[in-house]
């Protein structure tokens, strides 16, 4: 009774030194955010030039879990969480003192290839000690921790850039981080992910499975549109309302709690739904929803239009990341790969090219074009469910 209990201790640590590094992970990536217009003032830039601090750090994330999923083969999780978050931590810090966009930029890009290193880590460790019925359980919780980093690092950066300038947040995640790679000196070393050698033939085959692909090009189309509303909203508020603070741009953020809620039910939605696809092309279209109201350029009105946007978007991420994994009886390490890729390759696209559309065409244009990728990504929730009963 008494091992049960100290198991029982030590998991519950363990889980919570890995929780944390999480959050932090996700603060990295998307504390510049809410700043950008912030950046686009204090450096004299363009708005595009000011977009590219989230597409720099997004950009690897697409190309990067492959090939990280083969390095974690021969090495520990353990190891490769604690240098990805070492050197993120210094590179932090190093961001925080910078007074040269082409730095700031240089080391976003860097980040970005060290931060798909610790969440492929987090992840392996999640995925290894999961049984495999509870593995959507576990990946719901795992994407509930994302969500709440990526909130906290966007209204944190928010609040403390309006009130103690944007320098500090930074200085702090990158201590956090450095922290942290002394934090992991309790947990398990022994913990690894038993990826497999990927090669071209293996990425192909998974592809050629008909759910996977329908389910990646789905989410690519998802997190192309999340993150062109979240890259350009702070761009839209400020032309509002000029004398907007970053604070209230980052609270804007706030609809991130619903898709916390989401993701820590994820069960349940799928038990109402009655099944993974089905509870998805809802969630699909009560996206649809929650960005058409955007169109209203009222502050209060976007507000709440975010959390409508949340939930819908969150729905459709939480079931998908662990649908493939239920689904993969082999090739486990590829399918998670892919389904990152695909991911992160829509934010970096998203992070960018819609603002083609916000700045020659303007917000409805651009909310427009978002729409059209929506729907798109509704058609292959929609042939993935047709595909099942077919089955």
């Amino acid at each position: 009774m008494d091992r049960v209990f100290v198991g029982f201790y030590y998991l519950k640590k363990q889980n919570t030194i890995l929780y944390v590094c999480t959050i932090l992970v996700l603060c990295t990536l998307y504390a510049a955010q809410p700043i950008q217009p912030l950046f686009k003032e204090e450096f004299a830039l363009n708005g595009f030039q000011a977009a590219i601090f989230t597409t720099v750090i997004m950009f690897p994330l697409g190309i990067a879990p492959l090939f990280y999923g083969y390095i974690l083969e021969n090495l520990s999780s353990r190891q490769m969480l604690r240098v990805s978050l070492l050197l993120l931590g210094i590179l932090e810090i190093c961001f925080s003192f910078s007074s040269s966009y082409i730095v700031l930029i240089g080391i976003r890009a860097v980040q970005g290839f060290l931060i798909p290193a610790a969440l492929t880590s987090l992840v392996s460790y999640i995925s290894t000690s999961s049984a495999h019925e509870n593995i959507q359980k576990a990946l719901g919780n795992y994407v509930a921790i994302t969500i709440m980093g990526g909130f906290l690092g966007r209204l944190l950066s928010g609040i403390s850039s309006e009130y103690f300038g944007w320098r500090p947040f930074f200085f702090i995640i990158g201590v956090g981080l450095i922290l942290s790679f002394f934090a992991l000196l309790g947990v398990n070393k022994d913990a690894k992910a038993r990826f497999a050698k990927v090669t071209k033939k293996d990425v192909v085959n998974v592809l050629k499975i008909k759910h996977n692909f329908l389910i990646y090009t789905a989410i690519f189309c998802v997190f192309f549109v999340f993150q062109g509303v979240l890259n350009f909203l702070p761009f839209e508020l400020k032309s509002i309302d000029e004398n907007l603070g970053e604070s209230k741009v980052g609270l804007m953020y706030a609809g991130y709690v619903i898709g916390l809620i989401t993701a820590l039910n994820v069960t349940r939605i799928i038990k109402f739904f009655k099944s993974e696809s089905r509870a998805m092309i809802c969630g699909m279209f009560i996206y649809i929803a929650g960005l058409g109201l955007f169109n209203i350029e009222s502050f209060t009105v976007m507000f709440c239009s975010m959390f409508v946007f949340c939930l819908g978007m969150f729905m459709v991420h939480s079931i998908a990341a662990g649908f493939v994994n239920k689904l993969a009886h082999e090739r486990k390490s590829i399918t998670n790969g892919l389904y990152l890729s695909f991911y992160y390759a829509g934010g970096t696209f998203g992070s960018f090219l819609p603002g083609v559309f916000y700045q020659h065409l303007g917000w409805h244009a651009f909310l427009l074009f978002l729409g059209f990728m929506l729907l798109c990504g509704a058609g292959f929730l929609i042939f993935l469910r047709k595909c099942e009963n077919a089955s």
